[in-house]
């Protein structure tokens, strides 16, 4: 969600923060802004809705000078997506920007106006602003009163404060969504969500934990907790992963981001791989897996989606109990937990809100946590027990493409791991499983280069209003995730289902306009699924099937369109079929003209419950 930077520099500020806040256009926004601090110390702003170009313009008929400045780009949450509630929000003597949000905003706000502070915005975030200014009318220091005011929010939420005379100065706090400080050359100072922000102005970067506050000044940085107390927090280089990235000849990040399913599955594997002995070797985990009683899956979106499959290859390979469930429902459900119970948080940030609050109420209940991540400084990286890194690379595009299907390739290799310490498979079935995850970037590649005869099939959704996706046993999440991207990107509505419950209610839906799009490869669930289609068929449905060789004869008799992929094996199956409905998707919201990128009302990192 909003991204936020600031800078605290010895050029020109308003540029370099456009340039960051472009490097966040990923995150998702509705509205953007900057605030810097003229020469004679006066905060002055420029607020745009809408995309950063728009920014972008009025920075050019009207330029920002100064050296230190904030900046931010807005996903909506109090108030509309217009110009008064677009961030920075500021006084005289005080700029904010703000990730998160404020539970006591209005409680704080009616206080505030009963001491004569005048609010012009619908948002929450303008009860920080207003309450520091009058914390600093009445005489406080800038570091004091950001003490004051910290200690009267709750909520989530990340911010920056700037403040009017004080071109020396920016002061940053984090409860929750995640702020870095970044570390640059001549005594330069940087804020941002994340590295991605931050990597071509700073040299090295500092995380903030939960509760930091801190005060940059040039060179250097004092992190405090709320009582005012130091705590260390280690500097730490940027890494590659930093650099910009650009969509090179693709025509969108998700394009480009497709098409490297490959290689994010290769070098994925590659990490948990024996070379010697082309087995799966089983990385530390924080529980036992000889031991552990059951384990616990639990993430948000795609990610939870991968946690599913995983479900279905753990409990069949390793012989665990899992429990599955989404993690904005599985903390209210207050579930019993056994002893030295384990679990297993999925998410391509590490930063989403219900999966790290999930990850708190855990570890508060003595069960060990197992993160699977792309981003290896993320807080859920860090405060895990331990984490399984994703080699998916940088991820721009909103709708998850590479990282699911990285997610996936870790959980597969875990459960083969799991499955051979626990002696619930052989090792030569371990060796032919492990064989069968070796051809998976090439059988995906093989997917891409089909890529025509999917935008084929494209034409014929983006005319529909509804779709139905069907899959079977470990294909069900498959079917999940199909609906999943096609409704994120193309706003059409799209459901997925266990095609043995089509008959039990979805059924009623089928007529000649509702395309029912099944993942139905030849195997030991084939013959059911192909029933359910002939049901739906008989309906006047539209079918379209991703199927193998084996399985395209039959499915041809009575379907409307059939792609047929490269035939694996039942456990390997998930991984490829991944792609051809992400793909899908891809297509049909190119052809329906939707902002593939940067689909309305998503956002990439979701940082507030």
């Amino acid at each position: 969600m909003c991204g936020i930077v600031g800078i605290l520099g010895t050029a020109p500020a308003a540029p370099r923060l456009l340039a960051a806040l472009r490097r966040l256009e990923y995150r998702g926004y509705d509205s953007a802004g900057l605030a810097t601090l003229d020469a004679t110390g006066a905060i002055l702003r420029r607020r745009t809705e809408g995309k950063l170009d728009r920014l972008a313009a009025s920075l050019e008929a009207e330029p920002l000078p100064g050296c230190t400045g904030i900046g931010h780009t807005r996903w909506a949450t109090h108030g509309a997506p217009v110009e008064r509630n677009a961030h920075p929000h500021a006084t005289q003597r005080v700029a904010v920007v703000h990730n998160g949000i404020i539970e006591n905003f209005a409680e704080l706000r009616a206080e505030l106006e009963a001491e004569g502070q005048r609010f012009s915005s619908d948002t929450d975030t303008e009860a920080v602003v207003q309450l520091l200014d009058l914390l600093l009318a009445r005489g406080m220091a800038p570091e004091a009163a950001a003490q004051a005011a910290l200690r009267r929010l709750r909520g989530a939420f990340a911010m920056a404060f700037l403040f009017a005379g004080r071109p020396d100065l920016l002061i940053a706090a984090r409860h929750g969504p995640a702020l870095a400080v970044g570390w640059g050359e001549g005594g330069e100072m940087f804020l941002g969500n994340d590295a991605l922000a931050l990597g071509p102005l700073a040299r090295a970067i500092t995380y903030l934990e939960d509760g930091d506050w801190a005060v940059l000044t040039p060179g250097a940085v004092s992190i405090m907790d709320l009582d005012g107390r130091p705590v260390a927090r280690p500097r730490r280089p940027l890494g590659p992963a930093a650099v910009l990235v650009e969509k090179g000849n693709h025509r969108h990040f998700m394009e480009k981001e497709l098409h490297e399913h490959p290689a994010a599955l290769g070098d994925t594997l590659q990490q948990y791989l024996d070379p010697a002995a082309r087995s799966v070797m089983l990385p530390h985990l924080p529980f036992d897996p000889c031991r552990v009683p059951s384990l616990t899956i639990t993430a948000c979106g795609s990610a939870f989606l991968a946690g599913l499959v995983g479900k279905y290859w753990i409990e069949q390979l390793a012989r665990i109990p899992v429990e599955a469930d989404v993690a904005s429902e599985w903390r209210y459900r207050d579930p019993p937990l056994p002893e030295g119970g384990g679990a297993i948080l999925v998410s391509q940030s590490g930063e989403t809100a219900d999966t790290l609050a999930a990850l708190k109420l855990l570890r508060e209940r003595g069960q060990k946590v197992l993160s699977i991540v792309n981003v290896p400084d993320s807080t859920l990286a860090r405060q895990a027990d331990a984490a399984l890194l994703t080699a998916a690379g940088p991820e721009v595009g909103v709708a998850s493409t590479k990282a699911f299907t990285a997610q996936l390739m870790v959980l597969a290799s875990l459960a083969i791991g799991m499955a051979r310490a626990r002696g619930a498979i052989t090792a030569e079935a371990a060796a032919r499983l492990t064989a069968e995850l070796l051809q998976v970037p090439g059988h995906a590649a093989a997917i891409l280069d089909r890529h025509a005869e999917i935008e084929s099939l494209a034409h014929e959704v983006a005319r529909a209003r509804d779709v139905l996706f069907l899959g079977r046993g470990n294909l069900y999440p498959i079917a999940l995730e199909g609906a999943l991207k096609l409704k994120e990107i193309s706003y059409i509505h799209a459901e997925g289902y266990a095609a043995g419950e089509m008959k039990h209610g979805p059924i009623a839906l089928i007529d000649d306009l509702v395309p029912v799009i099944s993942l139905a490869p030849s195997g030991p669930l084939f013959e059911k699924t192909l029933s359910n289609l002939q049901e739906a068929a008989a309906r006047g449905g539209r079918i379209m099937a991703f199927t193998d060789a084996a399985g395209a004869p039959l499915l041809e008799r009575f379907a409307e369109r059939v792609v047929v992929l490269p035939a694996v094996s039942a456990f390997a199956a998930p991984l490829l079929h991944a792609i051809p409905v992400q793909l899908l998707a891809y297509h049909v919201a190119v052809l329906r003209g939707t902002d593939v990128d940067q689909p309305r009302n998503l956002a990439k990192s979701v940082t507030v419950e």
